[in-house]
């Protein structure tokens, strides 16, 4: 049990048992819940001979990080995604050219896990994220992106500038994102090779970040909000992407 992870939330539960359940340890459910979600994830526990615990709610309490884990908490193993590192995927068998989405500074778990749920909706190969400055992939990451977290690769890289050179010497194509872009997101070619390089929540993109990157681009905005939460500017960008993948 040392080596386990604290996953919780009904979403990235009831995600992880229909994936991988050989990689769910245990599950522990507040005792005292007797609705059809909890009844779910209980019967799917059966199914895959799961040992299932209830127990008080202060023991969830102590045991997520997180007060709203929802009543439902479970012990996992940590699954190996197939891809480890950018060199990985540039050199797989991809379908199609290769498609990252950049995060430079994120520190809001909610934002992250958001972005990796949008990034799997939109067949995104990797997320790369920088060791400083950044949030990790914890407990709060996992429950918000709802079974993501095991399915797009999060690299973390110790040098974020160096990595997005070797990306553009790897003809990857750098598009930053920034309210003074040049050009609209919608004028853009995303179709071949492509790295999408998005900010930190109400500071962007950093100096250096927005040097190396080939070009910058910005969203049109029609109303009167002038900017975007990250994940839903990752939402918009990585569906444009999507879009004029979509004759290739």
């Amino acid at each position: 049990m040392s080596q386990s992870q604290i996953i919780f939330g009904f979403h990235p539960i009831i995600s992880r048992l229909r994936q991988s359940s050989h990689s769910i340890d245990e599950i522990i459910i507040d005792k005292d819940r007797n609705d059809p979600r909890s009844k779910e994830i209980i019967n799917l526990a059966k199914e895959y001979n799961i040992r299932v615990l209830a127990v008080d709610r202060s023991r969830l309490d102590g045991l997520a990080s997180n007060k709203n884990h929802q009543g439902v908490v479970a012990m996992v193993k940590q699954i190996k995604i197939p891809f480890l590192t950018i060199e990985d995927i540039l050199e797989g068998d991809l379908s199609e050219p290769v498609f990252f989405l950049i995060l430079d500074g994120v520190e809001d778990p909610h934002n992250l896990g958001a972005c990796l749920r949008v990034a799997d909706c939109m067949g995104v190969d990797a997320v790369i994220v920088p060791k400083d400055r950044a949030v990790g992939l914890n407990a709060t990451v996992r429950k918000v992106a709802s079974g993501a977290a095991e399915s797009v690769p999060l690299i973390v890289v110790t040098n974020l500038a160096r990595t997005i050179r070797a990306l553009k010497e790897a003809n990857v194509l750098i598009i930053g994102t920034s309210e003074n872009g040049e050009h609209s997101l919608y004028d853009s070619n995303l179709k071949g090779p492509i790295a999408i390089v998005l900010g930190s929540e109400g500071v962007g993109l950093r100096r250096l970040t927005k040097e190396v990157c080939d070009t910058l681009i910005k969203i049109p905005m029609l109303g009167v909000v002038e900017s975007l939460n990250v994940s839903v500017a990752a939402g918009i960008c990585l569906s444009e992407v999507r879009r004029q993948r979509i004759n290739l």
